[in-house]
Formats: structure tokens, sequence, C-alpha cells
């Protein structure tokens, strides 16, 4: 069954809750309790709260509202309306959950699991279209007027939360500050790219109309095929391009060596893949015509 606008629709807007959600418990359970401020502005919340004791949540939403305004003005209506949803949730939850019973204060700890959660959070809210507000906005803003990548357009951002927090904290904890940022930054652009289990196949071989027949019977995948030169005996051959899934992988590999032992074949993991040809039908059929267990079935 294909995406309907509206459905995609619902599932950005269930995104971006469910990311805000997971960065507020990040906060509340790692972040807070360990004196981190890993940038943004719940660095900025954790800061003042380490000052005047103002409650983190009511200074998150009133700083956020400004920057609310820029990311309307700048990023357009429908990323603003998803950064209202963030800009909510994400203090709701740390309101919400400001007496959760479990906590870790360990600095270390908490800069490599709050930065893992806090970067799943945020990925998943960014693959949503939205924001959860504040410096993560401004990243946003980075991010489309420079080019780079939604992790290091907030690694720059939060960077001078950082340096502030050296001078309220201590140096020491500016700097598992920092290594949370960084972590935050990879899984958020790990999370973005959506890493699956699909493999490029690299086929050469000298079979060319064999290998075609074979991917097309038995997998059914479509491929592109490019002249190449054997680099040892300059004999001419065919480098095949062929995506598949994990288990279209492991059977392409069994048949090929069955009836094609000598091709040469790599393997190679694809992070997204963008196109026709990916359905989940795809996967129905391949379990039912060669008994290829399909694990996934979203």
């Amino acid at each position: 069954m294909g995406y309907t606008p509206k459905r995609n629709t619902i599932n950005d807007y269930l995104s971006v809750i469910i990311g805000s959600v997971l960065a507020g418990l990040a906060f509340n359970i790692f972040l807070l309790p360990a004196r981190l401020a890993a940038g943004g502005v719940s660095g900025i919340s954790t800061l003042l709260y380490e000052m005047y004791q103002t409650n983190p949540a009511y200074v998150q939403w009133l700083l956020n509202i400004p920057i609310f305004f820029l990311g309307l003005w700048l990023l357009g209506k429908d990323f603003s309306v998803k950064t209202l949803v963030g800009v909510f949730f994400v203090p709701f939850t740390i309101w919400v959950t400001q007496d959760i019973p479990f906590t870790i204060d360990n600095p270390l700890l908490s800069a490599i699991y709050g930065g893992i959660v806090l970067g799943v959070g945020l990925g998943t809210v960014y693959r949503g279209g939205g924001s959860t507000g504040g410096l993560a906005t401004i990243a946003q803003i980075i991010k489309k007027y420079t080019g780079l990548s939604s992790g290091y357009a907030q690694l720059i951002v939060d960077g001078t939360v950082v340096v502030c927090s050296a001078f309220v904290f201590n140096l020491e904890v500016a700097l598992f500050a920092m290594m949370s940022i960084y972590v935050t930054s990879k899984v958020i652009d790990f999370v973005q790219l959506r890493t699956s289990p699909s493999k490029l196949a690299l086929i050469i071989t000298e079979n060319e109309d064999r290998i075609q027949k074979i991917i097309s019977k038995e997998i059914d995948r479509g491929l592109t095929k490019v002249p190449s030169l054997g680099g040892y005996t300059n004999d001419e051959k065919t480098m095949i391009f062929c995506v598949v899934e994990q288990q279209e992988a492991v059977y392409l590999k069994k048949v090929l060596q069955e009836e094609e032992p000598s091709t040469f074949v790599v393997f190679l993991n694809a992070s997204e893949i963008l196109g026709r040809g990916f359905s989940l039908s795809r996967f129905y059929e391949l379990e039912e015509h060669h008994n290829i267990p399909v694990q996934d079935k979203e």
C-alpha cells in the first residue's frame, strides 16, 4: 500500500512528537543531573538552573518564542508548525518527568548515553521535517544556507553554550558536555540517513547476460551495467551495480556461488535508497517464491 500525503503528514508529526519526548527524557535523566550544558536552549536552561534555580521547562518555553518566529520567517510555515509541536513537547516532557526517580549523575555515562538518546530524539524530529526549537532551529537555518549536515550545524551552535558552561561549572564538566554534543551530532546524522540493511552488490563478470538473467529471475531487481577493463589481464569485463535487501543479498550470494563461482562480487552497505523498486511487496514475493524470511514487514 502506498503512502498518501495525509498519511505522510501524520507520520511526520508522530516523528516530531516521539523525538521531542526522547529529547526531554534525555535532559531529565542524563544531562541535568550531571550538570551537562550540552548546547542549545536546554544547555542554557541548565546554566540558569545552576545559577538561579529556575525551572528548566519554563526557561525553554520562554527562550523558544522569539526563535520560533525567526524560524517561521526563514524556514517556512510547514517547518515552523512542526517546530511548534517540538517546542511544546520537549519542555512539557521535562516538566512532567522532572521528579523521575531514576537519573544518572555520572558525567561520563551521561555524556555518552544522554548524547545517544538526545541524538535519536533530534534525528527523529528532523526526519519528520521539524525541530525542537531553540538553537536547533538556528542549526537548521545554518544547514539550509550553508549545506552543512544537521549534525555539524548542531555542533557549531552548541559550542558557544559549552564555552559558557566552562565558566559556570568548570572545564572538566564542559569537556564532558562537548563529548555529549559530539555523540549527539553523530547519532543525528546516523538516524537521518536511516541506515538500513540494504546492500549494493558490485559484480564484475565476463558473462553479463548470464548474471543479468540470474538477477532478473531469482530476485527480480533492476541493475546498471558499466564496461570495465581488468587491471591485470586487460580483458574486457562488465561491472554490474545492483541494490538489494539483506535477505536478497544472502540469496544472491548463494546463487552466484553455485552457478557462477568465478564471478567477482563485493557487497557494500547502503545507507538510504531513494527511487522506485524498493516496495514491501517485493519482500513478500521474495519470501513466497524463494523461502527467504522477511524480518521487517512494517
